[in-house]
């Protein structure tokens, strides 16, 4: 197979016989909608110890490639889940995957869906870390593997290079996390509206973005407001403004935001502003006072008071804690 142009993430999908469809075409999906944004990120490719196979539902798959001798650098590994109660490691494909797992496969990131964490374990690729699974198949991955901390009641689990998720949907939450680290959380919440869900985190992870609040909605005008300015939260926007988006009053623009988003639309401009400042303090070393104008703020001072709604920590202190850029 031809490598990856320079770049591109491959996004690598291991499948097995009786596979879960929903395991591989939600995060699928997530990552070819980031790619339709930033074309050339992601390449999705398909790999089976086999070249055909029969997914839960009946479906065949063909066409599939064989389990590689070596992945490409930065390569992004999904272990998709199978029906069963539980994963059965006398049936030569699952062997093959498992051996091949050990052995050869050295991903950049490891994504588990459902029972394919069960997967991961079996070839040690879990001990000692923090992990996750389909509620069903919690029992079986503490057996399998008794060196990992197994959390249940999670959507999924970040631990360095590998996550883990619950059954099924919680794949999607996943694709969704890995896609808004990489890419930013604009670029998650506007696939999550695409694919029509809410983008959802674990209780470990940080509070729920901003970009992605109030967003859990399906009303067009609103959707077109917040779309508008979360593309550019530093423009002056004002009531009448926001309101010829919606191609409504003003009063009315009001009682959908109460409605839909739960919030004012002015409220939303000043989280989504607190959002891109929040990033600036993080992603740079531009003074507050730069900080403040950049996301749309009259001063430092305003800015300071809008950031005490939202978070405890001063902009100095949430700097100190944080990674920032050169």
């Amino acid at each position: 197979m031809a490598a990856a142009a320079q770049g591109t993430t491959e996004v690598v999908f291991v499948l097995l016989p009786e596979v879960i469809l929903l395991d591989v075409a939600r995060p699928a999906d997530a990552f070819r909608n980031a790619d339709h944004r930033a074309p050339g990120s992601y390449r999705l490719r398909f790999i089976a110890p086999q070249p055909a196979l029969a997914a839960a539902v009946g479906l065949q798959l063909c066409g599939l490639e064989p389990l590689p001798a070596r992945l490409e650098a930065g390569t992004i590994l999904v272990l998709t889940g199978v029906s069963g109660a539980s994963i059965d490691v006398r049936a030569p494909a699952t062997r093959g995957v498992i051996d091949w797992l050990r052995e050869s496969a050295r991903p950049e990131l490891l994504l588990c869906v459902c029972a394919g964490s069960v997967l991961a374990a079996h070839a040690g690729l879990l001990a000692g870390r923090e992990c996750t699974t389909h509620h069903a198949h919690i029992a079986e991955l503490r057996r399998v593997e008794p060196r990992a901390r197994v959390l249940d009641n999670r959507i999924f689990v970040e631990d360095g290079a590998v996550f883990t998720s619950a059954g099924v949907t919680a794949g999607l939450d996943l694709a969704l996390h890995v896609i808004g680290q990489r890419q930013g959380p604009r670029i998650a919440a506007a696939i999550a509206r695409e694919l029509v869900v809410y983008l959802r985190r674990s209780g470990t992870d940080p509070a729920l973005s901003p970009w992605v609040m109030h967003r859990n909605h399906l009303h067009p005008a609103v959707h077109r407001v917040q779309d508008a300015v979360a593309r550019n939260p530093a423009a002056s926007w004002s009531s009448a403004e926001l309101s010829a988006i919606a191609c409504t009053s003003s009063r009315n623009l009001s009682r959908l935001f109460a409605e839909h988003a739960r919030c004012s639309p002015l409220a939303y401009v000043q989280l989504i502003r607190f959002a891109l400042a929040r990033e600036l303090v993080t992603g740079s070393r531009l003074d507050l006072e730069r900080v403040a104008t950049r996301a749309g703020f009259r001063s430092a001072q305003h800015l300071r008071r809008v950031w005490s709604r939202w978070e405890a920590r001063s902009p100095s202190a949430f700097r100190d804690a944080g990674p920032h850029a050169a």
